[in-house]
């Protein structure tokens, strides 16, 4: 898998057990002894009226800076290959909003790694989120415990 294949912004849905599965059969080929996922979903808000939510991106600048994390990760937890999935655009309650694959020889790395990823994606990564209910639409401000997460980094 090349990094334009395991860095990928779209708006279009994506199937997560298809994209696991390539991504494993990929790592068996490299000799990997462990494959980590995370998949995030558009969940409701508090309030439960969530309608949709919109995520914007800068395109390009957006990749460039999910590889550097990829690449990041990759070197410091040793990491077979890592594969960053997010979508942008409009999506309503329950579908997937992004995917995070790990892959190592060794669990406590490729765990440590999507972790890593995640902390990163929920607090740096250059995404911007809106939240649409029948009352109209908000901004999601940046969240105080996304950003302390990074500090174990």
């Amino acid at each position: 898998m090349s990094v334009m294949e395991t860095v990928r912004v779209q708006s279009d849905l994506f199937d997560m057990g298809a994209e696991l599965n390539a991504f494993a059969a990929a790592m068996a080929k490299k000799n990997a002894g462990a494959v980590v996922s995370f998949s995030g979903l558009t969940r409701d808000i508090a309030t439960g009226d969530l309608d949709a939510m919109e995520i914007e991106h800068y395109p390009g600048m957006t990749e460039k800076a999910l590889a550097k994390i990829r690449d990041e990760a990759i070197e410091r937890f040793k990491l077979s290959d890592a594969m960053i999935l997010h979508r942008h655009g409009r999506m309503e309650p329950g579908e997937p909003i992004m995917m995070v694959v790990t892959a190592a020889r060794h669990r406590a790395d490729a765990f440590q790694g999507a972790e890593f990823l995640m902390d990163y994606l929920k607090s740096r990564a250059p995404f911007w989120k809106k939240e649409i209910t029948a009352q109209g639409a908000k901004w999601v401000a940046a969240r105080d415990e996304d950003e302390d997460a990074l500090s174990r980094w």
